[in-house]
């Protein structure tokens, strides 16, 4: 491994930018536009050195490909390389600046994903597009009915009683062109839950394939689609040296805002990754909904917790609580302990 050369991939689509640089003279050997069929020779003819890129469309697939030929491949979130772009915004700079942006001492990188991951991530990402499109259907239809006089209730069982039925009622002002409408959208309604439905059912085998899956399911709050988006974002967990990285790279720590020695922590905020995120969230109020009167040390917890911030700030914490239980068991390749954790909760 050659220590001393440094690279940095501006991606596209057709045109890259490579940069590289000599770190012991601190000079720019070239900084030059390769086409997508260049890019793999170029770099295999490069001494085995450290590679940056920004973490972007494609740039997992190009980091394993780089892996494969003994280069060390980092990937790095696009706003911390902003910050080391000297002039103009061009393909240049930002090579220069990615390189720059990798050698920095404390510079946090993007856990490089595999194709299994992938697989998980692409999962989910149709599946919250098909919820968000469900939904968008289900206000329509609701804004539909509202101009004719017709209020359903909230929820989609609601919806379709309330349609139902105002479609066997021929005495409404319901004319044949919309009964004709809303009928269409009851059945791409269907529809859209019949595709939900498969890839959960899909989510669920992946799950109980997956090792590292079947030991995030062990944790209170963890099923099969939060443990298939934890897997997906945090791999194996080696990318974080403790689960307070993972927790915040997933956006669940608070804000903090410190200048004069005083301290100001905020809410969690729309960062990280909303959609595991809310995920984690949802579970972690079905944890406190079953906390009946459990007497261990973790519930113990929980109910203090719930009585002196209320519901969702604990539901939060408890969330937090879960990622870096998450992050112990895939760094450690472990299986959950309630035992182990009953200690760590210890009030």
């Amino acid at each position: 491994m050659n220590q001393h050369t440094a690279i940095g991939i501006d991606l596209a689509k057709q045109a890259f930018q490579v940069c590289i640089v000599n770190t012991r003279q601190q000079r720019v050997r070239t900084n030059k536009v390769l086409k997508r069929a260049e890019l793999l020779d170029y770099l295999r003819r490069q001494p085995s050195c450290r590679v940056f890129m920004e973490a972007c469309g494609g740039s997992h697939h190009w980091s394993r490909q780089f892996q494969a030929m003994g280069h060390e491949v980092r990937l790095i979130a696009p706003q911390f390389v902003t910050p080391f772009r000297k002039g103009h915004k061009t393909d240049a700079n930002d090579a220069l600046a990615i390189v720059e942006a990798g050698l920095r001492p404390h510079m946090r990188f993007v856990p490089q994903k595999n194709l299994e991951q992938q697989d998980l991530q692409s999962l989910h990402r149709i599946r919250d597009r098909y919820i968000k499109q469900r939904t968008q259907l289900i206000n329509q239809v609701h804004g539909l009915l509202q101009e004719y006089g017709i209020v359903s209730g909230r929820g989609q069982a609601a919806l379709k009683r309330t349609l139902w039925r105002v479609l066997e009622d021929a005495e409404n002002e319901l004319t044949f062109t919309i009964r004709e409408l809303l009928a269409d959208q009851m059945a791409e309604l269907d529809h859209q839950n019949e595709r939900i439905h498969r890839l959960d059912k899909q989510m669920e085998q992946l799950s109980r394939a997956i090792p590292a899956c079947q030991r995030l399911q062990a944790v209170e709050g963890v099923g099969p689609v939060v443990a298939t988006q934890l897997y997906s974002a945090l791999g194996n967990g080696k990318a974080f040296s403790k689960g307070r990285q993972a927790s915040a790279y997933l956006g669940l720590t608070p804000r903090q805002f410190s200048s004069g020695g005083k301290v100001a922590m905020t809410g969690i905020g729309r960062t990280g990754q909303l959609s595991l995120k809310a995920a984690l969230i949802r579970g972690a109020h079905s944890v406190i909904q079953r906390l009946g009167d459990k007497q261990d040390s973790k519930s113990h917890w929980l109910r203090a917790l719930v009585d002196r911030v209320g519901k969702n700030k604990a539901a939060v914490a408890l969330a937090n609580k879960t990622v870096r239980v998450a992050w112990a068991l895939l760094h450690g390749n472990t299986t959950y302990r309630a035992d182990y954790v009953d200690t760590e909760f210890q009030c």
